[in-house]
Parts: structure tokens; C-alpha cells; sequence
């Protein structure tokens, strides 16, 4: 059963870490992007490497308030300063992150001049107000079908030679606007990478996604 934590008119959400870096992966790689990492998931990919996120009750709980000022200090951006044809992203992760209801985080984000990104299994309702949406499907909970044909960006985690059939059933399922995506499970990388680069090759809607930032050893 799918259960989505409702937001209250003084909601709080458990923040495992946040942080302005690159962002390092898929579409928007290359930009400069706040990342705010949810606690809590119950997808459980094995290879995850962020686990400590899993157990929402480990991390502090912060309002939307706390949460935006927080982007306000760490980027040194605050109020549009930047200009309506500059707009900084903000992407919400986690963890799976749609495990929140985020209206009142995307509403707030909005407000303070910020675009908003978010990375999901898509394994929870859809919640929130977003500018891009990454779709990250995983075998071990897949994502609800409600939740596929809203997804700007497609991106397939291979750990496997069977994760090709797993991204090609996906990539049935999104809109034809969206961005396809194959990206080397990072442990595997060297095994798996030569495998996406041949598959690209013959199949040459995907694009490669590399985990740039540890690449260039940023967060």
C-alpha cells in the first residue's frame, strides 16, 4: 500500500542534508543546483548509496520556512537577484521523496524565485508544483502508472544487461517529448558502460547519463 505523508498548515519534512553543488546527472547536468535530500523510502535498491536516508525518523525535522531560508544562505541567492531569465534549480530528492506531500515545499520554493526539479522513483502519488520531473523506475517498487506520462526526463539506472528490456518498457510508457536516459550503476560502471555505449549506438533515442559529480568529487 502506497501512503503519502499529508502536509499540515505547519508542515515539517525530515531533511537528510542539503547542499549547493552540480548538478551531475541526466538533462540538467552541468548546472548549478540546490539539492535538498528527503528522508524516508521503502523502494529498497540494493545498490543504493544513500541508505542512511531510508529511516525518515533519523533526520531532523525542518518547516518549509527553515527549509527555504536554509537555500537562501547556502546559495547566497535570495529574491530573484538574479533575474527572471536566470533561474537557479532546486531539486528535491531523496531517499524517495513523493513519500511527502510537497505542495507546501514546491509553493514556497516557486516564491522565492526558484525552479523546481525532482528526482523519483515514481513509486508514490504525484505531489507537488514541478518544472522537471526525473523519472527514476525501479524493479524492486515500481512506479504508479498515474505517475509515467508526467516525467520530463526518463532515466534508467543499468545494473544489469535486463535493465535494457526494463528501460525500453518505460520508455513506451512516457510522452514522446521526454528525455531518455541510461546511466551506469556506479559500482559496475567499467562492466556496464561499454553495454550502454553499443546499446546508444543501435538504439539512439537513449542518451548516456554519467554521475558527473563523482567524477569531479562534489557532492
Amino acid at each position: 500500500m502506497n501512503k503519502t505523508i499529508t502536509a499540515t498548515s505547519e508542515q515539517v519534512l525530515p531533511v537528510m542534508e542539503s547542499f549547493y553543488t552540480l548538478q551531475g546527472e541526466g538533462y540538467h547536468q552541468g548546472r548549478a543546483a540546490y539539492f535538498i535530500r528527503l528522508g524516508g523510502c521503502d523502494v529498497g535498491c540494493v545498490w543504493c548509496d544513500v541508505k542512511d536516508s531510508w529511516d525518515a525518523s533519523k533526520h531532523p525535522s525542518l518547516s518549509i520556512d527553515a527549509i527555504v531560508n536554509k537555500l537562501y544562505v547556502e546559495t547566497g541567492i535570495r529574491n530573484r537577484e538574479l533575474g527572471n531569465n536566470i533561474q537557479p534549480i532546486v531539486v528535491i530528492t531523496g531517499g524517495e521523496p513523493l513519500m511527502h506531500d510537497l505542495t507546501q515545499l514546491t509553493n514556497a520554493i516557486h516564491a522565492a524565485g526558484f525552479t523546481t526539479n525532482i528526482e523519483t522513483s515514481g513509486a508514490h502519488p504525484l505531489s507537488g508544483e514541478w518544472d522537471w520531473i526525473c523519472l527514476s523506475p525501479k524493479k524492486f517498487k515500481a512506479p504508479l502508472p498515474e505517475v509515467v506520462p508526467h516525467a520530463h526526463e526518463l532515466k534508467v539506472v543499468i545494473f544489469h544487461k535486463s535493465d535494457f528490456a526494463w528501460a525500453e518498457q518505460y520508455a513506451a510508457l512516457v510522452t514522446p517529448q521526454c528525455k531518455l536516459y541510461l546511466q551506469p550503476e556506479w559500482d559496475k560502471a567499467a562492466e556496464v558502460t561499454p553495454l550502454i555505449i553499443d546499446y546508444i549506438k543501435t538504439n539512439p533515442q537513449w542518451e548516456l547519463s554519467l554521475q558527473l559529480h563523482k567524477y569531479i568529487n562534489v557532492p
